[in-house]
């Protein structure tokens, strides 16, 4: 065929791509009203993976060239676009505008829902609270630096709870203006600049790093002076209209664990895991009485994070655990386990149940 005819073919597919989401978009609004009459979250995460991951399954039945990351990234913004159309969803992220926590919340809910950018974690669990923002993203572990404090202590004395998790592997970009040919200077976060700084001492020789406040300042400075490249995400690069010089080998990448802040836990989807908080007497053994509670109820614990704190009165320590555990909340054996340890006068606070990805998100 000529490259004329094999355009025609694209041009006829196209329209019929149009027809059918447009159809699907009619029948997305049928489940958008019915979820509105019985008060039912209009996103379900449980509900989205099992959709993408059956979509894979059918494009590797259908010998399709389309890889895994492709489908997800395609019908993500299908269903951005719904979830636009249904309830102009808004999520609050940990900012500035360009920051990792805004690059992972576009990743996962799309373009097409409205985003609102907050200075601090308490100001993300605020806007939540409030009904101000539908769910909030904020990191919750670094491979490399462990758990995120400030996202668990205020999990655990806030009534909102884990909606969701996304792991995420991050890449660095060095940015600049576009026609810089000669970088004098990479700015950028601290930390990612010392993780990355081998690698920028060898590909910007000659380059000073300097440590900025975040990435989303040092690609504002980038896009303002000539010679200065700034070190963050390829979404930074977008909004501070910034060319990416270059990205950080494989070898560099991050791994970071996210939550979707929400105001209740979702149902369960077959393959979860709650996040538990318990507040135990700080003493020896005390550890060790809380997992044997769940190895009796046959529950595995997944994760533990130890958070020393004092009591009420003087010299009455407690120890402070968050415990991630395979099941759900509604899970028999999770609650039989609760249950035991409440009986002991140990203090437990779920903090959620959400399904386990195993799914990681990339630029």
């Amino acid at each position: 065929m000529s490259l004329q005819e094999v355009r025609a073919k694209i041009d006829a597919i196209d329209e019929q791509l149009l027809r059918l989401l447009n159809e699907r978009a009619e029948i997305v609004h049928q489940v958008g009203e019915i979820k509105r009459k019985d008060d039912l979250d209009i996103y379900v995460p449980g509900r989205e993976d099992q959709l993408l991951r059956k979509l894979v399954e059918l494009n590797a039945a259908q010998s399709g060239r389309l890889t895994e990351r492709a489908i997800r990234a395609i019908f993500r913004e299908i269903m951005s676009a719904a979830l636009a159309l249904e309830d102009s969803l808004k999520i609050a992220y940990l900012g500035p505008a360009g920051s990792w926590t805004h690059q992972v919340a576009v990743n996962k809910f799309g373009h097409c829902v409205e985003y609102v950018a907050e200075a601090s974690t308490e100001a993300v669990f605020g806007r939540v609270g409030a009904h101000e923002a539908d769910y909030g993203v904020l990191p919750i572990e670094h491979s490399s630096e462990g758990a995120v404090h400030h996202t668990l202590d205020h999990l655990a004395c806030s009534d909102l709870r884990i909606y969701a998790e996304i792991l995420w592997k991050a890449d660095a970009a060095v940015m600049a203006r576009e026609g810089t040919t000669t970088v004098t200077a990479i700015h950028g976060h601290p930390q990612m600049l010392a993780h990355c700084r081998p690698w920028l001492v060898e590909q910007f020789p000659g380059a000073q790093l300097v440590e900025s406040a975040s990435s989303s300042l040092a690609a504002d400075l980038a896009a303002r002076e000539p010679g200065v490249a700034a070190l963050g995400t390829s979404l930074g690069a977008e909004l501070h209209g910034l060319r990416v010089l270059a990205a950080s080998p494989r070898t560099y990448s991050t791994r970071t664990r996210f939550i979707i802040l929400g105001r209740r836990s979702g149902p369960p989807s077959g393959k979860d895991a709650t996040m538990l908080m318990v507040d135990a007497h700080d003493r020896v053994g005390a550890l060790m009485e809380v997992l044997q509670v769940f190895a009796s109820s046959d529950v595995n614990v997944r994760q533990i994070e130890n958070r020393p704190m004092g009591g009420g009165g003087e010299g009455d320590w407690r120890a402070r655990f968050f415990l991630e555990v395979s099941g759900h909340l509604e899970d028999t054996a999770i609650r039989q386990a609760v249950e035991a340890l409440e009986a002991q006068s140990v203090r437990v606070k779920v903090l959620g149940s959400y399904p386990a990805t195993t799914w990681v998100e990339e630029r």
